[in-house]
Parts: structure tokens; sequence; C-alpha cells
């Protein structure tokens, strides 16, 4: 009798939420049958949302029998896919629904039996189904990938994902995580990787040597032709010892206000907050980008994990990029421009962990670039930004402009400038600075600059 449920992989959706979600490196020994665990709510203006659910990437070959139950109703029916159903947007928040996938034999050479356990759940007595799924799938494959998606819309924060592998009893099996803890648990084959994009505990089930990658909050972007915020520190401690059944503690930063728009008030963003992992060094939040101004001395970016950017001035001494403090976890930011030629005005670029900011006069106030030596722990994990098949994290923000012009965020989520409009933010979960607020040269609108993305900390170690 098969008995003994392993957790394989797990994941949790962040903020920005997530079109599908995906299994792709299912264990093809060591378990007898698959169960997948689904606590999901979308963005769909409705009571409820089909999931979705291809198997090795298919959707054919299919058939079923379901039992339904519908505010006070009753039925049965055939089809020839395989779903569940999720909470929409219209009901009560914060409710998930609740699904349970089994597969028996998911490995065999036989065609695969499956059943679905769906229910929606919500303070209503009417308009939630709950179904009851019997199915086959007619193909001698064994199961390899899941995905799992929704029509239209997207899964929001918090729906959760979890493969499970059954082995015979007394069987040891040969995959599974040797730790618990992170929002994300993914396997790519070679190593596991424990994603936290918030705060939690790690816990070993037995002694490990770890990689652990930890990127700080993001700065926030100034207004007024502001300086983009830096990107937040990004620290690599390989071969790091971690102790059987010793609880680590993983905080993960938060990005960094904006500075706020304002008719007469120069405000620059806010530094963002250290991620970090056990005793390990922290990783140091993003500098604040700095305001743009008419006269004066301009303010100098923030210091942080990566500096922000110098506002742009029209009439004097234009704003210097913040300093990368403490050294070695990311690179300065750029200077603001004083040029005379209002389309020409824009905020220094954040810094990046890969690179600095680039200055207002010279290179448009783009953000510094992040870092893209972790893309196969994003790959793993589904996390930083993709950019041409690689992932990066850790970019600068860029600085706000005047009429036509303003910086962009450097790769590894750092948000744009504005101009003639507030800046963007930095990508959560990346550490990606903020974008600086522009300003309307016409008729003198200030606009704010915006906030930047939170961190992130992975622990990778062997399989």
């Amino acid at each position: 009798m098969a008995n003994t449920l392993v957790l394989l992989e797990r994941v949790t959706v962040g903020a920005a939420g997530a079109a599908s979600i995906t299994f792709s490196n299912i264990p093809q020994t060591g378990y007898n049958d698959l169960v997948i665990k689904v606590s999901t709510r979308t963005a769909a203006a409705t009571t409820y949302t089909a999931i979705n659910l291809l198997i090795n990437g298919s959707s054919s070959s299919f058939t079923n029998k379901v039992v339904e139950g519908y505010d006070s109703a009753v039925g049965s029916y055939s089809n020839t896919g395989v779903y569940g159903y999720s909470n929409g947007g219209s009901t009560t928040s914060s409710t998930f629904c609740n699904i349970e996938y089994y597969f028996p034999n998911a490995f065999s050479s036989n065609y695969k039996s499956f059943s679905v356990d769906s229910v929606t759940e919500g303070n209503s007595t009417t308009g939630l189904p709950m179904d009851l799924y019997a199915g086959l799938w007619s193909n001698t494959a064994a199961i390899s990938s899941l995905t799992f998606s929704v029509s239209g819309t997207t899964f929001v924060q918090y729906s959760t994902f979890s493969l499970y592998g059954v082995s015979n009893v007394n069987t040891t099996p040969l995959v599974a995580p040797k730790a618990t803890g992170g929002d994300i648990i993914q396997t790519d084959g070679t190593y596991w990787y424990h994603a936290f994009i918030n705060s939690g505990t790690f816990t070993p089930a037995t002694s490990l040597q770890a990689d652990v990658l930890q990127i700080a909050g993001g700065g926030g972007g100034a207004n007024y032709r502001g300086g983009g915020g830096g990107a937040g520190g990004l620290v690599y401690n390989a071969s790091t010892s971690l102790i059987n059944g010793t609880s680590y503690t993983c905080t993960i930063g938060a990005g960094g206000a904006g500075g706020a728009a304002s008719s007469s008030a120069l405000n620059p963003g806010v530094v963002g907050t250290n991620s970090s992992f056990g005793s390990l060094t922290a990783a140091a939040g993003g500098g604040y980008g700095a305001p743009g101004g008419y006269s004066g001395t301009g303010m100098t970016g923030g210091s942080g994990g990566s500096g922000g950017g110098g506002g742009a001035y029209e009439n004097s001494t234009p704003g210097v990029g913040g300093s990368a403090s403490p050294s070695g976890q990311g690179n300065a930011g750029g200077t603001g421009a004083n040029n005379s030629a209002p389309d020409t005005r824009i905020g220094g670029g954040g810094g990046g962990a890969s690179a600095a900011g680039n200055n207002g006069n010279a290179g448009g106030g783009t953000g510094g670039a992040g870092s893209s030596a972790y893309s196969s722990w994003g790959s793993a994990t589904s996390t930083g930004q993709l950019v041409s098949s690689t992932y990066y994290y850790a970019g600068g923000g860029g600085g706000g402009g005047g009429f036509s012009t303003s910086g962009t965020g450097g790769n590894g989520g750092g948000g744009a400038g504005g101009y003639n409009a507030n800046g963007t933010a930095g990508t959560v979960n990346t550490g990606g600075g903020a974008g600086g607020g522009g300003r309307n040269e016409t008729n003198g609108t200030v606009y704010g600059g915006a906030q930047g993305g939170s961190g992130i900390v992975i622990v990778r170690y062997t399989v």
C-alpha cells in the first residue's frame, strides 16, 4: 500500500500574481502516486473560475465523470478535461478554494486514472460549486510535468500549489527536499531551491552545505525629475553550513517608499530595508533617489546596497549619485543632469548589482543593470526578471525626466522614471530600485517617485 506522503515542490504566488504554475522536474523514480493540493483565488470578476490542468503539456485524451453540487441543485455530467474550481474576485475577500488531485500509478506505462475533489469557499450558500471527478488519461507516458492555468486572468497572491509524491511503506524516497520553509520549493534535478518571498524560517532535516542568495528591498524614487532608487544589496554565500533541526530566521526587506508628488516640496525616496538569513551578513536596502529642482546645490542620492540617483537641476549643480555602502553589494547611483533643454533634464539612474546608474546627461538616467549570475536560480524558481531567456536580480531605477524622455529601469526589476508622470515601481521580490518622478515643463506639475521592489532570499543545496 502506497502511504508515505512526501512534499516534493511547493509554489506560493507572489504579489505580482501568476498566469500559470508548472511543476516540470517531477522525479521519475522513488514514488508510485502523485498528489497535488491547491488553494487558490483568481483576479477574475466572477464567483468562481475554472482551473485547467495540462499533463506533459497535453490537454487531450481525457475522459471523466463529474458529480456536482451548485446552489441548491445537484447534477452529473461528462467532459474531456481536467479541471477544478477556484474562488473568483467577487467572492468574499481573502477566501480561497480547496482542490486535491490524485494520480495513482503516475509513472506506469498504463493509462492513468485520476480523481479531483474541488470546492470553492465563501460566506454565501449560493453560487459556489462542489465537484468530484473520476477520470482517465488515455496515455501510456509517465507523468513528467503538470501545468495549472486560468483563462483570461491570474492566480492572486498567496495562492498555493503543493506537489507530493507517494511512495511504498518502508521505502526511502530517492528525491525529496532536505529542509522545510520557503514560499517556493522547486528542484531542477541537480539542486533543491527554497525561495522566500515573505519572511519565514528555514529548517534542515539533515546537516546541509547550502548556497544562500540574499537580496534586499530596493530604494524609492524621488519626485521632481528625481533620481531613481538604488537596487537592494545582493549578497551570496556559498557552501554555508546549516545544522540539522536548527531553524534559521529569514527576513525579506521591503522596498522603500517613493517621494510624494508636491507643488512645493522636494521629496526624496526612502531607503529599502535589509534582507537577512540567520547570522549571515545582511543584504543592505537600496539607497533612495534624490529630487531635482531649479536652483541651489542638488541633493545627493542615498547610499545603500546600491546608491540612489541624484536629481536633475535647471540652473545649478545637480545632485550626485549615492554610494554603494557597504561595498561589494552593488554600485553607485548616477548624477542628475543640469541641461538647459527641458527634454534632457533627467535624474540619475539608481545603481544596480552589476553596474552603476547612468548619469542624466550622458546615459539618459538609465538604472544600473542587475545581476544575471543567478539566472539558473531564477529559472528554477520563476523569480527575478526574465529578459531574453536570462533572469536578472537587483536592477536600479530610472531617473525622472521632463517633456519626452526619462531613464529606463535596469534589468533586474528596476522601475522606469516618469516624464509628465509618476515613476514606475520596482518589481516585487527582485530588489529592483524604483523610478523617479517627472515634471511637466509646461505647467510645472511635479510628479512623485515610486516604491522600490521587495527583496528575496533563496537557499540552494544539492539533491
